[in-house]
């Protein structure tokens, strides 16, 4: 279960807020020495200001790939190459553009609740297989099965601040 909202905390870092965060980049990739490699991987990437990315690229003759990987990765963004650095204006969110996120974040939410309640199903399932084994009583099952409930409970409560929190930030002007 906790491995579930890991992963929608790692999805929501590649939302856009108002911001420009290093993050924004983690899903792009560069065609680099004949194979795909990630931007972080060809350069280092930074946030020097509120709205602006950069990108110090170790190898001048990358400096090209990884300007076009930057444009074709439909983030919506223009770099502008600087020497061996890549500056990236991170352009401020529309208001239906942030409507867009805040959709786009309870998806991911919604399949982490689906992810947490199949954890729950097969954590149910396990425990009725061992009381018909007789591995454990019904007694047990049903204490155990009260603890798992608990915990989805937990898991979903914390979920579900999480995304509260994402929609506020992107909604933040």
């Amino acid at each position: 279960m906790e491995q579930a909202v890991e992963v929608m905390r790692k999805e929501f870092a590649g939302l856009r807020t108002g911001r420009a965060h290093i993050s924004l980049l983690d899903p792009v990739q560069v065609e680099a020495y004949g194979q795909s490699m990630p931007l972080n991987q060809v350069g280092t990437v930074g946030s020097p200001e509120p709205r602006m990315l950069t990108v110090s690229v170790w190898d001048k003759g990358m400096v090209k790939a990884a300007e076009k990987a930057i444009r074709d990765a439909g983030l919506g963004l223009n770099p502008m190459a600087d020497g061996q650095t890549i500056r990236i204006p991170v352009p401020p969110l529309t208001e239906e553009r942030r409507q867009e996120l805040t959709k786009v974040a309870a998806k991911y939410a919604e399949t982490t609740r689906i992810a947490v309640r199949n954890v729950r199903r097969d954590g149910n399932d396990n425990l009725k297989k061992m009381e018909k084994d007789g591995l454990i009583s019904q007694d047990e099952l049903h204490t155990y099965t009260a603890e798992i409930q608990k915990m989805t409970d937990e898991t979903i409560k914390s979920l579900d601040e999480v995304l509260d929190h994402k929609q506020k930030e992107i909604m933040q002007v």
